[in-house]
């Protein structure tokens, strides 16, 4: 399986990082949660579905909303989005199986609940 996503976060709707895993950490995780939160707010304000990709010079961030969950993922600008697409379909539905909505419901905020996801989705993430 290629690994197309490089850097991965899982957010609340409200912007609290749940899960990242990147491999150059430049900016909080907390407040890239944030941030990436406030956009899409703001684009979903502007149009229907909120925003789905875009592209810091040589990488792009494609996002997709699923549950009350942003999944934001970063990948070069050369793969395609549908294939990314695909990818952060399945990260959302393996979180999901892994965090039922019954478990999620009384979850009380300890985002350590998540810190071994990354070993359920191996094979979409780029080697650290």
């Amino acid at each position: 399986m290629v690994q197309l996503i490089k850097d991965l976060w899982i957010l609340t709707e409200s912007g609290t990082t749940v899960f990242s895993r990147v491999l150059d950490p430049r900016i909080n995780p907390q407040l890239f949660g944030a941030l990436m939160s406030a956009i899409n707010i703001f684009a979903e304000k502007l149009g229907k579905g909120g925003i789905s990709n875009f592209e810091v010079s040589k990488i792009k961030f494609s996002i997709i909303k699923e549950k009350n969950f942003l999944f934001v993922v970063t990948s070069s600008k050369t793969i395609k989005s549908k294939k990314i697409y695909n990818e952060l379909k399945y990260i959302s539905t393996r979180f999901f199986e892994l965090y039922p909505k019954e478990m999620l419901e009384k979850w009380n905020s300890d985002v350590g609940l998540f810190a071994t996801f990354s070993r359920s989705i191996k094979g979409s993430l780029e080697e650290d």
